[in-house]
């Protein structure tokens, strides 16, 4: 379906020069002379390549329709993630590369919302946040009490991330799938 360039936005897969794009990031720019347009960074879904893209924001793109559907989580298998349909048990092989940085936050059995268009997956989306443990985290340093001071953690999945001074080595923290920061500790 056609629509305007400067409704673009992060995540929805377009057309352009007879190749399937999906938008990683969108940014419309307003000189001081002449008309608006909108740059757009986006991720060849065959190739796996990056671009980036100027149009004026009257011009129209073709948007392609997603279809969002729900899998669990079962192992990686080289350069692709199997996925358990939990409706039919069907396996289904999507390569790692659609998940990006992402796919450090990946646990066993987790569900998952894959991105298709035509039943090609073109996106997947983990859950907001996860729970993990920490496994080096930095001694607190004696004087610094001011509320705003974090120390480097390196979690259990290998990603590191800023932390509270009370927060230990071996303690449970919930952090954000999307950015890797603190949210706070795991309960229980």
């Amino acid at each position: 379906m056609k629509q305007q360039a400067n409704l673009i936005r992060a995540g929805q897969v377009i057309e352009h020069d007879g190749r399937r794009w999906t938008v990683l990031k969108q940014q419309i720019i307003s000189p001081g002379k002449g008309g608006a347009f909108i740059q757009v960074d986006m991720r060849d879904l065959k190739t796996g390549n990056k671009t980036n893209e100027r149009w004026r924001t009257a011009d129209t793109v073709e948007r392609l329709l997603t279809e969002q559907k729900e899998y669990t989580y079962s192992y990686t298998d080289g350069d692709n993630l199997v996925l358990m349909d939990p409706e039919t048990f069907e396996q289904a092989m999507i390569p790692a590369a659609i998940l990006g940085d992402g796919a450090a936050f990946l646990q066993d059995n987790m569900e998952v919302v894959v991105d298709l268009v035509e039943g090609d997956p073109v996106g997947m989306h983990l859950p907001p946040q996860v729970t993990l443990e920490i496994i080096e985290a930095d001694p607190v340093v004696k004087g610094q009490t001011a509320t705003s001071s974090y120390k480097p953690a390196k979690l259990s999945n290998g990603v590191k991330t800023m932390v509270p001074p009370f927060i230990e080595t071996g303690e449970r923290i919930v952090v954000r799938t999307d950015d890797a920061s603190y949210v706070e500790r795991a309960k229980g």
